[in-house]
């Protein structure tokens, strides 16, 4: 019988990986509630015209890879490709943004049928940010402060940039759309199939299209800049000016758009050349109209999200995950003998008390002794504690410390606790 696989492009994150994992996950939690950000779990699930109607029928996760089916009711189910639509949509249901401000954040999988490969896979994780309410550049401003400040917790700080744009209301762009797309059309046999694709699609993705030729192409190309409204100028230059106080370094990139139909104004990227190509760690933007879009008041909001899985392997890449992230035990407890093994659970739970946060395995299936301290060696303790029943009826417990040159000593067990957190302090 053939074994049953992981589906391709859905990776399980093994116990020696789960260690880094759970250091950037708590890293970003404190550094979100020293910020005053709540977090919100919403279901993996959603009805399909939750995303059609935020994201946009013509854009690629819609069109091509969202996982998309009929429950048994005959209802259009679809695993969510994002957060921020399923976020808005349970803050809405909920009345969380009725006359009020939110600061909300969700940590969770992803799902998009695409070509698996390295940093990017069909099944993935992301933690997101939405803040909604609140319609100045401040808190556009508060969210790249915030993930500065991320970065410095992680030691990326010179290993990633910002990006910055502003796109504009809706209607200042329907009129770029259109001098854009008039543009263009005279190239239409040059450019990329994708971008010939989104010509009749979502022509403003044509600008962050990676082909040479075609951005040869957007060279002569009108600028957005030249269609934008008064208000998003004044938004955009007034955080401008917030960065420049906060002593946050960005560049204007003008050409940077987002994928999804819902945003508009500021949109950004934190984005990186460690990992080969330039890739993408941090994206989002404003999103003023998605609230009212989805039948809620009109909400003003800002967000973004930021993928694990390329952020952890930035940080493996660059060897910047601390010693310490290492899962392994603080003290391996033996027990030989059947008087041992009752006793050695005892010691095990008087450790963990006395010494909070620490890292204790009990040995249990029984075995020689040779065998137990091979599992001792393994499970990356730095000290062992040997307990049978010359120990018990002496009131000692043997201590050896496991990673470094001193010898082993007999301490009584009134001591213990004392010559333990000595050892562990080293």
């Amino acid at each position: 019988m053939a074994k049953i696989q992981a589906i391709r492009g859905m990776n399980d994150i093994l116990p020696e990986q789960t260690p880094v994992w759970q250091f950037v996950e708590s890293t970003v939690r404190q550094v979100l509630r020293s910020y005053g950000y709540q977090e919100i779990r919403m279901p993996v699930v959603e009805q399909t015209d939750l995303f059609k109607r935020s994201i946009g029928e013509v854009t690629d996760i819609v069109e091509k890879e969202m996982y998309t089916f009929e429950d048994r009711n005959g209802d259009s189910l679809t695993l969510r490709p994002e957060g921020t639509a399923g976020c808005v949509r349970a803050a809405e249901e909920h009345g969380l943004l009725f006359n009020q401000t939110r600061r909300l954040w969700y940590m969770g999988p992803m799902f998009r049928h695409e070509r698996p490969q390295k940093g990017r896979y069909r099944q993935f994780h992301q933690i997101g940010v939405e803040c909604f309410g609140m319609e100045g550049p401040d808190i556009d401003a508060e969210l790249l402060i915030l993930t500065a400040r991320l970065w410095q917790a992680l030691g990326l700080v010179e290993h990633t940039r910002l990006e910055i744009n502003t796109i504009g209301t809706s209607e200042s762009r329907k009129r770029y759309r259109d001098a854009l797309v008039t543009y263009l059309s005279d190239f239409r046999e040059k450019l990329d199939s994708d971008s010939q694709r989104r010509l009749e699609t979502n022509p403003l993705r044509i600008l962050d299209s990676k082909s040479p030729e075609t951005q040869a192409i957007l060279e002569g190309a009108p600028t957005l800049d030249d269609y934008l409204d008064d208000e998003s100028r004044a938004h955009f230059s007034k955080l401008r000016a917030l960065l420049d106080a906060a002593g946050v370094t960005y560049t204007v990139n003008s050409r940077l758009v987002r994928g999804l139909d819902y945003y508009g104004k500021t949109v950004f990227e934190w984005v990186t050349e460690s990992l080969g190509a330039q890739g993408t760690v941090c994206a989002g933007g404003r999103y003023d109209g998605l609230v009212e879009q989805l039948g809620g008041k009109p909400t003003v909001a800002v967000g973004f999200a930021m993928g694990l899985e390329r952020l952890i392997l930035l940080l493996e890449t660059l060897g910047l995950v601390p010693d310490s992230v290492n899962g392994d035990a603080d003290v391996y407890v033996t027990a030989m003998g059947d008087k041992a093994v009752a006793a050695a659970q005892a010691l095990g739970e008087r450790v963990r008390t006395g010494i909070p946060g620490s890292v204790v395995v009990t040995h249990c299936g029984g075995g020689s002794f040779k065998s137990q301290m091979k599992k001792a060696d393994r499970s990356g303790a730095s000290v062992a504690l040997l307990l049978g029943d010359n120990e018990i009826e002496a009131g000692t417990v043997g201590v050896k410390p496991l990673r470094a040159d001193d010898p082993q000593q007999d301490v009584a067990q009134s001591n213990l606790l004392e010559v333990l957190k000595e050892l562990l302090d080293r």
